[in-house]
């Protein structure tokens, strides 16, 4: 008898392991990718040809496979997992088989976020997106009227989702620095470092029209100036040539992205 109970605990304890795997196709978002809600609300993927939609729309379905996204004081529509897994994939879609393998979740919050970790009601300076780290390593943080708003307003130079996944990027040598070494040679790593330093300068001079926030530290500038490449990239070919080319070549933008 006992056997028998050990037995019937163990295969009880395979299905249950094996139920929990079980990952159900999610007909909303191959309903959106089967659609036009990609060419609609995302920019990036407009100006793709046939073949690099396509590749675009595969890379978001191995994205939501690999990555759990969860709604706090909120519900999470198809709409929200595809333009999280969008900005996901937009700042390496010329990477080839790239993953993300330092996050496992997204929090998609109701409003913006604050300290705790809290949806924010205004009284401190509010978090729109975070990366997130010590026990929230492998997570990252993202206001869901944020995310939105970034792929609404096609001329405002502003992604919160892109410039979060940037820094998941720049974080992968080790340091969220505004240096990601592993996507520049290294003689190139010191002429970007004063390219940085004298962009900043012109942002606190008012002499440039990156987001002021790229003034706060090389990380956020990185971060920052990514966003407008990706959002703006005729524009900001125009104002800032030099820093146009140096961004193509990190992120192997082999064509002009317009």
């Amino acid at each position: 008898m006992l056997y028998v109970l050990i037995a019937l605990f163990i295969l009880g304890s395979v299905f249950l392991f094996n139920k929990k795997r079980i990952i159900p196709a999610d007909t909303g978002t191959d309903r959106l990718l089967g659609g036009q809600f990609l060419e609609e609300q995302v920019s990036f993927y407009e100006r793709l040809d046939a073949g690099e939609r396509n590749l675009f729309r595969n890379k978001i379905k191995t994205f939501l496979s690999d990555v759990v996204i969860t709604g706090v004081d909120t519900t999470v529509s198809a709409e929200d997992k595809l333009l999280v897994a969008a900005g996901a994939i937009i700042p390496i879609f010329y990477f080839g088989d790239w993953k993300y393998y330092n996050l496992k979740e997204v929090l998609l919050y109701s409003n913006a976020i604050n300290r705790d970790f809290q949806s924010s009601e205004g009284t401190e300076r509010d978090i729109l997106g975070m990366v997130g780290s010590g026990y929230m390593e492998g997570k990252m943080l993202l206001s869901k009227p944020a995310l939105i708003a970034g792929f609404s307003n096609k001329t405002d130079k502003r992604n919160t989702v892109i410039h979060e996944f940037v820094h998941l990027i720049d974080k992968l040598d080790g340091d969220t620095d505004g240096v990601p070494a592993l996507l520049m040679q290294q003689q190139y790593l010191l002429p970007w470092l004063d390219m940085i330093r004298q962009e900043m300068e012109k942002i606190r001079t008012g002499d440039s029209d990156i987001d002021v926030y790229g003034y706060t530290n090389k990380t956020e500038f990185f971060a920052v100036a990514a966003e407008y490449f990706f959002e703006r990239p005729d524009l900001f070919k125009t104002k800032h040539p030099v820093l146009f080319q140096k961004m193509q070549a990190m992120f192997a933008v082999e064509k002009h992205p317009a």
